[in-house]
């Protein structure tokens, strides 16, 4: 996972309206501190929440993953 996964976490998460406690507890977390070290860029996904992220918001993990692409291409 590259550096840009925070900002997209965010943005999805956002697009979608939902709170970082929300999207924790969607994905099974107890805690949203994680997914927002994630969001600011302190800490970096394990594939495993990576796949369980897209899955969630029902986009490609190489849009999710990838630098160089862009999702306002995919809305």
């Amino acid at each position: 996972m590259q550096k840009r996964f925070g900002e997209k976490l965010n943005m999805l998460r956002k697009r979608h309206g939902l709170t970082l406690r929300e999207l924790a507890s969607a994905l099974g977390y107890a805690s949203h501190s994680y997914l927002g070290e994630l969001e600011i860029g302190q800490k970096r996904p394990s594939l495993e929440l990576a796949v369980k992220i897209s899955e969630f918001f029902n986009i490609p993990l190489d849009k999710l993953a990838k630098d160089e692409i862009d999702l306002d291409s995919f809305f």
